[in-house]
């Protein structure tokens, strides 16, 4: 059975940082395109970042750029999401998934308040 389980949101002043961190078992990230969404209820899931199975050219929603930085650690089969200079913008549920295969973890619920 495949899981994902992402870590490392919570409640955070703006200007805060956080990592998040998605773990898979049952299935190896090796190889595959992953991503973060996020959601804010009642408006659609939208992609934050993706990284390619080689780890090279990750893409970034225009609003987080130079701000998130999405990394993968193969041998240790997690994705990661440091997120810098956070924003009250930036509040959301926040997923991680592997589209190829309509996997998705929980979420991790991200506050950005003062």
């Amino acid at each position: 059975q495949v899981q994902l389980v992402e870590s490392g949101g919570g409640t955070v002043p703006p200007g805060g940082s956080l990592r998040l961190s998605c773990a898979a078992s049952g299935f190896t990230f090796k190889n595959y395109y992953v991503t973060w969404y996020r959601q804010i209820p009642g408006k659609q899931r939208e992609l934050v970042a993706g990284i390619p199975g080689d780890g090279s050219r990750p893409t970034y929603l225009e609003q987080v750029k130079g701000r998130f930085i999405i990394s993968r650690d193969d041998a240790a089969n997690t994705v990661s999401l440091q997120m810098n200079d956070l924003r009250p913008e930036d509040t959301a549920k926040y997923y991680c998934s592997v589209l190829m295969f309509d996997y998705w973890g929980q979420g991790t619920q991200v506050t950005v308040s003062s």
